[in-house]
């Protein structure tokens, strides 16, 4: 391997770790985010979103 090969392959590298560690955080958030949040304030998000996308829900 050529010292460019190797540079290239070590910053793919950290920018999957980082991709990875991001995608991690947001599914923490909404996992931590819903298990606390009131019943009622997650049937309001998802009646709103579904409003949103011109959904029927009555």
């Amino acid at each position: 391997m050529t010292n460019q090969t190797t540079t290239i392959s070590q910053s793919l590298a950290s920018t999957r770790i980082g991709v990875a560690a991001l995608v991690f955080l947001m599914g923490a958030v909404l996992v931590f985010g819903a298990g606390f949040a009131h019943p009622q304030a997650l049937h309001d998000a998802a009646h709103d979103a579904r409003h949103a996308m011109s959904f029927p829900c009555h």
